[in-house]
C-alpha cells in the first residue's frame, strides 16, 4: 500500500513539474527530441541540394520553427535554402538570416575570422548573462553573426554586447531568436 502510495504521489510530483515547466516555455523532451531530428533532416536536405553549400549554413530548431544562419555567396543560395527547409516534414516555418556576401577571401582572411570567432566564443562563455551553448557565431570579413535561440530580450541584447567588445569585430548581426 504504502509503494502504491508513494508511486502515485512520485507520478503527481512529475506531472506538476512537466506542467510548469511546458507553462514556463521550456520544451518537452519530447520536442527536443523533435526539434534535434528536425533540424537533422534540414541539414541532410541541405547536403542534398546542389545550390546550397550546407557547411556554411547553421541550422536551429525550436518547437518546427527553423532558423537558418551564417553566409552565403548568392540570393539563389538564400531562396533555395529556404524552400530546402520549408520542404522538410515538421517543420512549421523557417526564418531566415542568412547573409549574402559574395566576395573570395584568401586563406589570411579565412584565419583571421575563424581567431574572431573562437574569440567571440570564449566571450560569450565568460560572460554569467549569456549561455554560450545557445549561440552560434559565425564570421565573415570581420562582421560576426550570431544565430540561435535564446531565453530573454537581455541575453540577446548581452550577446550583441560581448560580441562588438571583441577585438577585430567590423560589426554584429544579431539574429538571435527569443524561444
Amino acid at each position: 500500500m504504502f509503494k502504491k502510495n508513494l508511486l502515485a504521489v512520485g507520478l503527481l510530483a512529475s506531472a506538476l513539474v512537466a506542467g510548469c515547466a511546458a507553462q514556463d516555455g521550456h520544451r518537452s523532451t519530447g520536442q527536443a527530441l523533435d526539434d534535434t531530428g528536425i533540424t537533422s533532416r534540414v541539414k541532410a536536405a541541405l547536403v542534398e541540394n546542389p545550390t546550397t553549400k550546407a557547411h556554411d549554413i547553421k541550422v536551429e530548431t525550436n518547437r518546427g520553427v527553423v532558423q537558418l544562419a551564417g553566409f552565403v555567396a548568392t540570393d539563389q543560395e538564400k531562396a533555395e535554402a529556404t524552400k530546402v527547409a520549408r520542404s522538410v516534414n515538421g517543420v512549421s516555418s523557417v526564418r531566415n538570416d542568412l547573409r549574402v556576401q559574395p566576395a573570395e577571401r584568401t586563406a589570411g582572411e579565412v584565419v583571421d575570422d575563424a581567431m574572431i570567432t573562437a574569440k567571440v566564443k570564449t566571450a560569450l562563455i565568460g560572460d554569467s548573462r549569456t549561455k554560450a551553448h545557445q549561440i552560434n557565431v559565425d564570421t565573415k570579413e570581420g562582421i560576426v553573426q550570431l544565430g540561435g535561440f535564446v531565453d530573454s530580450a537581455q541575453a540577446k541584447a548581452a550577446a550583441s554586447e560581448v560580441a562588438e567588445s571583441v577585438s577585430g569585430v567590423r560589426s554584429v548581426k544579431n539574429a538571435l531568436e527569443l524561444k
